[in-house]
C-alpha cells in the first residue's frame, strides 16, 4: 500500500497499515432461479467483513482485466468516519483533464492524507494508484451554515486546503481517499469528464441524485434536522455523507464502471451535470448508460438525451426511478451549476411554477408543463418498497444471451427497493418489448415490475432495468444477499449490453419485439407515487 505515515504525533511513530477487504457473499436462491451462465468471472469469495465499504466488488475478476497500469484495492475503507472525526468534498464534481480541482478537508484529528484512484478492471485490483498528497495537518473547519428561510440550504462554509492538477489524468471515474493519523478514512467521488463521445458508450454518474439525497449538515431534500422541514435547494460545497443503500455511488456506479471497463469497450465518462451543462457531451455517442439511481434531472438533461437516442445513439437505465423529479441547476458563488433546485412535493412555492414555466421543479409526469418520463425510459416508477424476483418474459432477447435464461425463470432478489412499470398510453415508444414482468403487492395494491427493452426509427435500443438493485446484485452488496447466480447474470447482461452498443445503433440489428399486450395494465398509477 502506498499511503503510510511516517511523522511522529506526540512524540510517537505512528505507521498506519490498511487491510484489503475480500467480496461479500452469497445468498439462497429461489426456487428454478437462473442457472449458471457463460462468464468466465469465478465465483464471489465468501462472507467478509466489508460491512463498512459497501463498494466492494470484481476485484476476483483477475481473469477479465484489460491492459493497463497495476490495481488494488487500497482505494476502499475499512474505518469511516461518521461523527467528524473526517470529512471532505471537492470544489467541482467532475472537469476535463487537466482541470484543477480543490480539496476542502475538516478533521477532529492531528492531520491527514489524501490519495486518488482511478476505477477501472486491472490487473491485481479495481483502482489504480494516480496522485497522493503527502501528511497535511489536520484542522477543524466551521460547522455547517443553514439559510432557514426560502432556500433551506446547508453548505459547508470551509477553505481550501490544498489544489489538485488533474493534468495527465485519464477521463473516469475517481476516488479521493482520505485517512488521518489515527485511522479514520473517507472518501470523495470525482469524475474526469471526456473531451468526447464521439464513437463511445459514455457512463453518466447521477451526481443531482446523490446530492438529493445527501443530508450532510441535517438537510437534503428529503429531510430536516430533528424533523424540521427539508431543504428546497441543496449545494454540492459539502460531503457526502456517506450513506449506504440504493442511493450508494460505490454500489450503484462503480459496479457498472468495472464491469464496462473489463468489456475494453470505448468509454467515455461524464456526470449528469455535464450534459447539462455541455449540451453537445453526446454527439457521436454510440451509447449512454445511466449508472443507479438517476431520480433528479433538469429539462436540458433530459433534451441531451432524447436528442442522442434520436440520433442513433443506445440508451440503458441501469436503475428505477429514472427521471422523476424535474430540478434545475443554479450558480453558487462558489461556481457555476453547484445548486440543485427541488421543491419537490411542495412545487406550489417553487416562484417558477406559479410562471408556468416548463422547468417548474415538480415530477416530470405533472404540470405546469407534464412531460411523463416513460416516453424516453420505456417505464414510469410504480412502487417503493419492493423486494421480489425479476421474472424472464423474453427469454431470446438479445441482451440475454449467454445467461441460459428460460421463459418463467426467477433471477433471485433482483426487483427491489424501488420498481418500474409500463404505462401503456399514447406516449408509450412503440415497438416495445417486456423482459421481464413480475406482479407483487405494492403497500396491498397488486402491480407489477418489469425490465423492458424499445428500438427507434434512428437504429438506437433502449434498455431500462426497472430496478435499483442493478449495480448492488453485479458484487452481491444490496441490502441482502441475492447470490452468486443473480450477480452472474447482471455482470452478464451488463457485459452484452456495452459491447452491443458499442458497436453502434443496437435496434438495426436487434428490433424490439412489441408484446406489451401480452400483458394488460392499467394506464393510470396503480399506486401512489412518494
Amino acid at each position: 500500500m502506498r499511503i503510510r505515515w511516517e511523522i511522529m504525533r506526540a512524540g510517537t511513530a505512528v505507521v498506519g497499515v490498511l487491510l484489503a477487504l475480500g467480496i461479500a457473499g452469497c445468498g439462497s436462491p429461489a426456487a428454478r432461479t437462473v442457472p449458471a451462465v457463460a462468464t468466465s468471472a469465478p465465483l464471489p469469495h465468501p462472507a467478509g467483513s466489508g460491512a463498512d465499504d459497501p463498494g466492494q466488488d470484481e476485484h476476483d475478476e483477475q481473469e477479465e482485466t484489460v491492459a493497463g497500469p497495476r490495481g488494488s484495492e487500497d482505494w476502499r475503507i475499512s474505518r469511516p468516519a461518521h461523527r467528524g472525526e473526517l470529512a471532505a468534498y471537492t470544489t467541482r464534481a467532475s472537469g476535463r483533464p487537466g482541470t484543477r480541482v480543490g480539496l476542502k478537508v475538516s478533521t477532529t484529528e492531528g492531520g491527514w492524507e489524501a490519495a486518488v484512484f482511478r476505477i477501472g478492471s486491472y490487473a491485481g485490483g479495481t483502482g489504480a494508484f494516480v496522485w497522493e498528497s503527502g501528511f497535511r495537518r489536520g484542522r477543524l473547519q466551521p460547522p455547517a451554515r443553514f439559510a432557514p428561510h426560502a432556500t433551506r440550504t446547508v453548505v459547508a462554509p470551509w477553505a481550501r486546503d490544498l489544489t489538485v492538477d488533474t493534468s495527465g489524468w485519464e477521463p473516469g471515474f475517481y476516488v479521493f481517499r482520505l485517512e488521518t493519523d489515527t485511522g479514520w478514512h473517507t472518501q470523495v467521488p470525482y469524475v474526469v469528464t471526456s473531451p468526447s463521445a464521439e464513437g463511445t458508450v459514455a457512463l453518466v454518474a447521477p451526481v443531482t441524485t446523490w446530492q438529493a439525497y445527501n443530508q450532510w449538515g441535517g438537510y437534503s431534500l428529503y429531510a430536516g434536522a430533528d424533523g424540521d422541514r427539508r431543504s428546497h435547494v441543496v449545494s454540492f460545497d459539502r460531503p457526502y455523507n456517506g450513506a449506504t443503500g440504493a442511493n450508494d455511488y460505490r454500489t450503484a456506479a462503480i459496479p457498472v464502471v468495472v464491469r464496462a471497463e473489463a468489456t475494453g469497450a470505448p468509454l467515455s465518462y461524464f456526470t449528469n451535470v455535464d450534459l447539462h451543462t455541455t449540451p453537445g457531451a453526446l454527439a457521436g455517442a454510440r451509447g449512454y448508460v445511466s449508472m443507479g439511481h438517476d431520480e433528479y434531472w433538469t429539462t436540458t438533461m433530459r433534451e441531451v438525451v432524447l436528442a442522442a437516442r434520436d440520433a442513433g445513439t443506445n440508451l440503458a437505465f441501469l436503475g428505477a426511478n429514472t427521471m422523476y423529479w424535474r430540478v434545475r441547476l443554479e450558480d453558487a458563488a462558489s461556481g457555476p451549476a453547484r445548486l440543485v433546485v427541488g421543491y419537490r412535493h411542495d412545487a406550489h412555492l417553487d416562484p417558477a411554477y406559479a410562471a408556468g414555466s416548463p422547468d417548474a421543479t415538480a415530477m416530470f409526469r405533472e404540470g405546469p408543463v407534464p412531460r411523463p418520463e416513460h416516453d424516453l425510459v420505456g417505464m414510469q416508477y410504480e412502487c417503493f418498497p419492493v423486494d421480489t424476483d425479476y421474472v424472464i418474459a423474453s427469454p431470446r432477447w438479445w441482451g440475454f444471451r449467454g445467461t441460459g435464461v428460460r421463459r418463467g425463470d426467477r433471477v433471485h432478489g433482483l426487483v427491489g427497493p424501488e420498481a418500474d412499470r409500463v404505462y401503456p398510453d399514447d406516449r408509450l415508444p412503440r415497438p416495445l418489448q417486456v423482459l421481464a414482468h413480475t406482479p407483487y403487492s405494492c403497500r396491498g395494491v397488486t402491480t407489477s415490475s418489469q425490465s423492458v427493452y424499445y428500438t427507434t426509427r434512428s437504429g438506437a435500443g433502449v434498455f431500462n432495468a426497472g430496478t435499483l438493485r442493478w449495480g448492488c446484485a453485479m458484487v452481491d452488496r444490496c441490502e441482502r444477499p441475492l447470490g452468486a447466480a443473480t450477480a452472474r447474470f447482471v455482470r452478464t447482461v451488463t457485459t452484452t449490453l456495452v459491447t452491443g452498443f458499442a458497436r453502434g445503433p443496437v435496434g438495426e440489428r436487434h428490433p424490439a419485439h412489441d408484446n406489451v399486450d401480452d400483458f394488460p395494465l392499467p394506464t393510470a398509477n396503480t399506486v401512489s407515487a412518494s
